[in-house]
């Protein structure tokens, strides 16, 4: 189904599910260090979902088996939680999504995990974070998919960095993933058109090395192909008359 205008009602609930999920996000961040797991952090992620009182968008979605997805260095997204252990340096995308009040929204980010020197490393993540606030800057009502893809690969491309094209951004708010699918590549003026009241998530996807990605035997990690460091992040929007509003603004 195509991404719909909200209701006050909806926009009311999904105001709540966003901040409820950069919440958890935040804190998520906040409490990684070498030695911890992603179990560990899929433990946390559960506990905090409990006590908001709200639903995990992810878990048994098309059979996922958690509630966050988390991927480690090569693996650009859908990671599933494992027990093996943070590295310093290692790149770690965290992936999630809450469910209130019937309505969805869905947020990533990635981290380093302690510290790190390599200038590629920190290059893939900021310049994959500000692509995505390009993208979301673009937004306004009667906004085209296309001006949203191209701004986002306009920073990719000028960072150098690998747009991974088999994976895409897409409408969220009633369902987990709605149309539009929203390539971060593409022509300005091009595609469909956005009305204010809509909700999309805008996921840029990059990587250090070649785009391309392949899926692992678990049915759901995608890697890169020449097994190059990746990143991701992804913010719920409302589109707005003149703007927009990030429902899952972390700060």
């Amino acid at each position: 189904m195509f991404t719909r205008v909200k209701t006050n009602q909806e926009t009311k609930a999904i105001r709540t599910s966003g901040k409820i999920l950069a919440d958890i996000l935040k804190n998520t961040h906040s409490m990684v260090v070498p030695g911890m797991n992603g179990k560990d952090v899929s433990a946390f992620v559960v506990r905090e979902l409990k006590g908001q009182g709200v639903k995990p968008s992810f878990l048994g979605y098309n059979g996922f088996p958690d509630v966050i997805c988390i991927s480690v260095n090569d693996a650009v997204v859908h990671g599933i939680p494992n027990a093996e252990a943070f590295k310093e340096g290692d790149i770690i995308s965290f992936d999630c999504g809450v469910t209130f009040d019937g309505m969805v929204t869905d947020s990533a980010f990635s981290m380093i995990v302690g510290q790190t020197e390599n200038k590629d490393t920190i290059r893939l993540l900021d310049t994959t974070e500000r692509s995505m606030y390009a993208g979301i800057e673009t937004l306004r009502d009667g906004v085209r998919v296309g001006d949203i893809s191209s701004a986002v690969q306009l920073v990719l491309d000028a960072g150098k960095l690998g747009i991974v094209r088999e994976l895409v951004g897409h409408g969220v708010g009633h369902n987990l993933h709605e149309e539009p699918d929203i390539p971060n590549y593409g022509h300005k003026n091009t595609g469909p058109k956005l009305k204010a009241g809509m909700t999309i998530a805008i996921e840029p996807m990059a990587t250090l090395g070649d785009y391309h990605v392949k899926l692992d035997d678990d049915g759901w990690t995608f890697r890169t192909v020449d097994g190059g460091l990746a990143a991701h992040f992804e913010h719920t929007i409302l589109i707005t008359r003149d703007g927009y509003e990030i429902l899952t603004a972390r700060d």
